[in-house]
């Protein structure tokens, strides 16, 4: 479990905090905006309005007792800004911050913040990768260049083992799991796994290397 200080209670915010309880985590929300703060009640139990941007109020939260910061504030830059700059100075353990363009995210992270996600921009690869092509369901970038996928199998491959194939020096990529249906199977064995047509496989790899797999 962590304790985790939200800053803003927009889709993101209230998003973030939701899925951090459902985790174990404890969470504690702040929203300048009175009725925002009072939505995000219903669903977390510890909320308070006030302005992150004033340091009388971030030094009585206790920052460094955090283990993490989220800053989701998205509709307001400078205050989101002002926010981060706040939370590190007063021993913000990690601070991971919401930015809508490079020249938010490159202040950002030059003052404070550990790390910048882009939420919109993220969702929005992801869909175009999932939906994008007919043999890929599925998308997560772990860097640049490298992601895991749910693939569909390609046909080659059916009655094959992993072995026979040679996956990884043929195709450069590791399977970490196959699926039928809704059921998943963690590392199938190289040898003994024959592949079905009726199964997709969940894979780590370069996205060139997957790409070339699933034309």
């Amino acid at each position: 479990m962590k304790t985790v200080l939200v800053v803003g209670l927009g889709r993101f915010g209230r998003h973030m905090a939701r899925k951090l309880i459902e985790e174990g985590n404890e969470v504690l929300a702040i929203d300048i905006n009175e009725e925002r703060a009072d939505a995000a009640a219903e669903f977390i139990p510890n909320v308070q309005i006030g302005d992150t941007t004033n340091e009388a109020f971030i030094r009585s939260l206790g920052v460094n007792n955090f283990d993490l910061c989220v800053v989701a504030i998205g509709d307001n830059f400078q205050s989101a800004l002002e926010t981060t700059v706040l939370l590190k100075d007063l021993g913000g353990k990690y601070i991971l911050a919401r930015a809508s363009r490079d020249v938010h995210k490159k202040l950002l992270l030059r003052n404070g913040a550990d790390h910048v996600v882009y939420a919109e921009r993220e969702m929005a690869e992801r869909l175009a990768v999932k939906y994008g092509s007919k043999k890929i369901f599925d998308y997560i970038a772990m860097t640049k260049d490298y992601a895991i996928y749910e693939i569909s199998l390609p046909a080659a491959w059916k009655g094959k083992n992993m072995v026979e194939l040679e996956v990884r020096t043929k195709y450069h990529i590791s399977i970490l799991a196959t699926k039928r249906g809704e059921s998943i199977f963690p590392l199938p064995d190289p040898q003994s796994h024959l592949f079905t047509a009726d199964e997709t496989l969940v894979v780590f790899g370069h996205k060139d290397m997957v790409k070339a797999l699933t034309k």
